[in-house]
């Protein structure tokens, strides 16, 4: 009974070291693939969510701008014909 026991014992050692095996092959291809997809994505200029933001936030204080100057423009040449 005792042999018996002992073939489970080691049984079941090589399945737990098995199963740390294939974790540390899984954390090592979840590695490479992230590695992989990172440099992918980085020789295609892609732009984060925040640089894209920041951007558009840009774009729309300079539209924003070139309306107020555009109504002052018009406001002054408005003027100007007046004095004439």
């Amino acid at each position: 009974m005792q042999q018996g026991n002992r073939f489970f014992d080691d049984l079941a050692k090589l399945m737990t070291n098995a199963m740390g095996v294939a974790q540390g092959a899984r954390a090592e291809a979840e590695t490479a693939f992230r590695s992989l997809l990172d440099r992918w994505l980085a020789e295609r200029d892609f732009v984060t969510r925040e640089e894209f933001d920041a951007v558009r936030a840009m774009a729309q204080k300079a539209r924003e701008e070139n309306e107020a100057l555009k109504a002052r423009i018009e406001a002054l040449e408005a003027g100007k014909g007046k004095g004439k």
